[in-house]
């Protein structure tokens, strides 16, 4: 398994009330329009991330975790990796339930969209200068359990 842990913040104009998607992103939110968004002005976007953890994010069925914490609230969005995801944006990460991919795109069949989250949670990163540590995991297919 290899994980990587960043920072990112929360914002007054989170809504986080889309029912397909969650999306993490390097800008800050302007509007309440980004009913995806759920955490701001991240340190990374795809394109940042670790050439090891990009390869096992473009593993077929690898299983990702995206954990977001604020305080001591967290909640778990999980999904799968795929061979096509090109992971360039530079600015975003998208968990998307269905199998749309594109270079926004982080993971795939995921069990949550920002609707899904916690409400505590969502709570936590409408606050005023909140701060949110997530963390994505990978487990390749081979580390799975038959």
């Amino acid at each position: 398994m290899v994980e990587f842990a960043f920072l990112a913040m929360g914002s007054v104009r989170i809504t986080a009330t889309h029912a397909t998607t969650l999306e993490i992103t390097k800008e800050d939110v302007k509007t309440t329009m980004g009913h995806c968004i759920v955490a701001t002005q991240s340190e990374v976007g795809l394109s940042d991330l670790p050439l090891e953890l990009k390869r096992l994010l473009r593993t077929d069925g690898s299983k990702i975790a995206l954990t977001i914490k604020v305080g001591g609230v967290n909640d778990t969005i999980q999904g799968y990796g795929h061979h096509d995801l090109p992971l360039t944006s530079t600015f975003e990460m998208v968990a998307r339930k269905s199998s749309f991919i594109c270079g926004r795109t982080l993971m795939i069949g995921a069990n949550k969209a920002a609707c899904d989250l916690k409400r505590e949670l969502v709570s936590a990163l409408r606050k005023q200068d909140s701060h949110a540590i997530i963390t994505i995991s990978v487990q390749e297919v081979s580390e799975l359990p038959h």
